[in-house]
């Protein structure tokens, strides 16, 4: 793992320390998702942030929401010291993101299965107005039992929005409760071009990003481990919901640090 991984792993622990609030194993699994989509892929800067020619990365996946705060800091989109105030009155960090006060943020995260066809609904509309850029859109396994999301792809598939792009950080949670098949299987024949890669593989997911465009929609299967970075949160399911104290802090940092 690359210091710059690790070091947004431990910026996440912060955040979700000073605000006693996190969802660790499902924020971990998706950190080099979001790490390549914007440090490689995303044409969104502090500058152009509200041109109508950017790219537009729609967070569905809420769960990440503070792995998405992080990066945003870092990048430059608001002050880093406004993460401290997280989950706390009067601050614009929360424990799902909302586009009314958060700088980068396009789409308040909330229900699962909400943002996807929210993205869907971007990239038709740029389609439509003839636009170049493109639409990322980060979902979990778990959204994929819900109805909106087969109902938004069967859309994209028939509209052929080949603009439009759907990462799904597949950290196996889903399958402990339901299994619903193969992702690649099924949004392949709602009309996706579809590529399975290892979700904690920055070159294997750039590759996939930068693959040249067919005339349909693409879908990225991103097989990931829920609490990658940290062996803790790997192994004890309790980090699915739970924030560090001060000592736990310190461990899951140089455990980041350990991590190969």
């Amino acid at each position: 793992m690359t210091e710059e991984l690790k070091d947004l792993r431990k910026l996440i622990l912060d955040i979700a320390y000073y605000g006693q609030d996190a969802n660790l194993q499902s924020i971990f699994s998706s950190v080099e998702i979001i790490n390549v989509l914007y440090s490689r892929i995303l044409d969104i800067t502090p500058q152009n942030m509200n041109a109508s020619e950017r790219d537009f990365f729609v967070l569905s996946k809420g769960q990440s929401t503070m792995g998405v705060l992080a990066i945003l800091a870092k990048k430059g989109f608001f002050p880093i010291e406004e993460l401290k105030g997280a989950c706390q009155y009067d601050s614009i960090i929360s424990m799902q993101a909302d586009r009314t006060k958060v700088p980068g943020i396009e789409v308040s995260a909330g229900s699962l299965g909400h943002g996807f066809p929210i993205a869907v609904g971007v990239a038709w509309g740029n389609k439509l107005q003839k636009r170049s850029n493109q639409t990322y859109v980060l979902v979990g396994d778990g959204e994929m039992n819900e109805g909106t999301m087969w109902e938004a792809a069967l859309f994209a598939g028939s509209e052929k929005l080949n603009n439009l792009t759907m990462i799904v950080d597949d950290n196996h949670s889903l399958k402990e409760m339901l299994d619903i098949g193969s992702f690649t299987q099924k949004l392949e024949t709602f009309g996706f071009e579809v590529e399975d890669v290892d979700g904690h593989s920055e070159e294997a997911l750039f590759q996939a990003f930068t693959k040249v465009r067919t005339e349909k929609p693409r879908a990225i299967v991103a097989n990931t481990i829920r609490g990658y970075g940290s062996k803790t949160i790997m192994m004890d399911n309790t980090w699915f919901h739970r924030a560090p104290n001060k000592e736990e802090l310190k461990k899951l940092k140089e455990e980041v640090d350990a991590f190969e």
